[in-house]
């Protein structure tokens, strides 16, 4: 089963945001856990997620965003971007802790952005009494995630998969 959170969230939805929240109202959640503020790849990604937002919003489907940091940096996130799905801040690093996402550290990390956390997406169906895992990518390098046309493609596959 998934762990529960409830994170400051600085994009549209309930502040504190948790995974109880966003259950209720949606057939799937897909949690996009960033590897940090400054990362390229991550700014990337939740750029493409606002551009084909409609898409997940047409498969009742919540994206939200976690980005390791303070509530503040993750607000310039917010006010660059005007992300039209929650973007939570999780400072501790805590949620991102509870689902594995991967982390790689080496001598190197403290010069280089290729150690330090890794992006990870993951997919739960919300619609049976608790959420369920359904699919995950965990990412081994900054540039190793999934493009959005695989994470439609994976929402698709889960709907298909528990019709009649």
């Amino acid at each position: 089963m998934p762990e529960e959170f409830s994170l400051p969230n600085v994009g549209p939805g309930p502040d504190p945001c948790s995974l109880a929240s966003l259950a209720t109202d949606h057939d799937f959640v897909l949690l996009l856990f960033q590897r940090d503020y400054h990362c390229i790849n991550c700014r990337k990604q939740v750029q493409q997620v606002k551009d084909r937002y409609g898409e997940f919003a047409a498969r009742n489907t919540e994206v939200v965003s976690i980005v390791p940091e303070p509530r503040e940096k993750v607000q310039d996130w917010q006010d660059s971007y005007d992300l039209p799905y929650p973007l939570l801040a999780d400072a501790g690093a805590a949620t991102g802790d509870a689902y594995d996402q991967p982390v790689r550290y080496g001598i190197l990390g403290r010069f280089s952005d290729f150690f330090g956390r890794m992006p990870e997406a993951v997919l739960l169906d919300t619609r049976g009494e608790e959420p369920e895992i359904v699919w995950s990518h965990a990412g081994k390098s900054t540039f190793d995630r999934p493009d959005i046309d695989e994470i439609l493609a994976e929402i698709d596959a889960q709907r298909d998969d528990a019709s009649p």
